[in-house]
């Protein structure tokens, strides 16, 4: 039997920018437990309900994470709007849905690029940001914004999405379509890299549900459950339908988010040439008195938002849930028994953000 060591991983590593702490005891080369550490920075932004106004909390919402920022305040709004059983404008979802799907496709090609550099691939890192970089010029055009949009209100969206401008989406993610299918091709074929990722980290579909894994993770496992069944939006008029692959490993992971992408661009497309004219958004006003929870599928996967109104401008009480507080038990499991030179991969293959864990 080797000796056992305890090696300190994070806050800060190369292949971890954010203040996520792991000790992980190795036995020789090989991971026999990983002991994670969260709470490095507490920013309070779900105390901040007591002192803005239920109508202005979105902008501080939409600050929970950089990269899912037209999510989160999509969700923090779903929870007012039933909480006041506000209905929303059909053209409103439609474009909540256009703006979300955008998102998913450029949060996957970070993470697709992020991935790229884990193992060593600089080119194809550098490739997978190249294309992103369409999507957040079309966030520019139609939003003004490349991190944070503000377009999400309680009631509907602020600004539209005039005809001429929805065709030019449609036809720069055509082109963007055929670019993924290149980059596609050197994650799923290439033989260098499907040994960095083929057979590591392995999920079973048991051990996912188990640990109420969520989004690719759980998908990549062969777990059906995306919260665009049946959440909110319009995905139910688009056929949706989640991307699921029984493979469990990290190539099963990036298998999952490419086939996402394709999936998003479809999407897309359809909702471009279905979007109905209407009104952007309805008149809110009054307090809020009730209590809601609203479901909302997150690039990484599942968020959950709960707001509590205490008859004021003010919420008594606002919950944000992040996938990846629900993705790091998994992440433990993945680690146990991997080789110390996979542990950067398997953490990365949960797209972490400890920037929504810690709000």
């Amino acid at each position: 039997m080797g000796k056992r060591t305890i090696i300190p991983f994070g806050p800060q590593h190369p292949v971890l920018p954010e203040p996520i702490h792991l000790d992980l005891v190795i036995e020789d080369e090989r991971v026999v437990e990983a002991i994670p550490s969260i709470g490095f920075i507490h920013r309070g932004l779900e105390k901040l309900v007591e002192k803005k106004e239920y109508t202005e909390m979105v902008y501080v919402i939409e600050r929970v994470c950089g990269i899912c920022s037209f999510g989160h305040g999509w969700g923090y709004c779903a929870s007012i709007e039933g909480a006041m059983d506000i209905e929303v404008p059909v053209r409103a979802e439609y474009l909540r849905t256009i703006w979300h799907e955008l998102s998913r496709i450029h949060s996957h090609l970070l993470w697709l690029g992020l991935t790229a550099d884990g193992f060593g691939f600089e080119s194809l890192f550098m490739h997978c940001w190249k294309v992103r970089e369409t999507i957040l010029d079309i966030f520019e055009k139609t939003t003004g914004g490349r991190v944070i949009f503000s377009v999400c209100k309680v009631g509907g969206v602020r600004k539209d999405i005039d005809k001429a401008t929805l065709n030019e989406i449609s036809e720069a993610l055509t082109k963007i379509k055929s670019e993924i299918m290149e980059l596609a091709e050197v994650f799923l074929e290439d033989n260098s890299v499907k040994n960095r990722l083929c057979g590591v980290g392995y999920l079973s579909k048991e051990d996912a549900m188990e640990l109420c894994a969520v989004g690719p993770m759980a998908r990549a496992s062969g777990v059906r459950m995306d919260m665009r069944i049946d959440g909110v939006g319009v995905y139910n008029e688009l056929g949706f339908e989640p991307v699921t692959t029984d493979e469990g490993d990290c190539y099963g992971r990036v298998k999952v988010r490419i086939h996402e992408v394709y999936q998003s661009i479809d999407l897309i497309k359809k909702a471009i040439d279905l979007i109905p004219e209407g009104e952007l958004s309805v008149p809110v006003s009054g307090p809020v008195t009730g209590e809601y929870i609203a479901r909302l599928e997150q690039p990484r996967g599942e968020a959950f938002y709960y707001a509590k109104g205490n008859g004021t401008k003010f919420l008594e009480r606002m919950r944000v849930r992040t996938p990846t507080n629900m993705n790091i038990p998994a992440l433990v499991k993945t680690l146990q028994g991997c080789d110390l030179a996979d542990v950067p991969m398997l953490v990365l293959t949960i797209d972490p953000c400890i920037s929504c864990t810690e709000r």
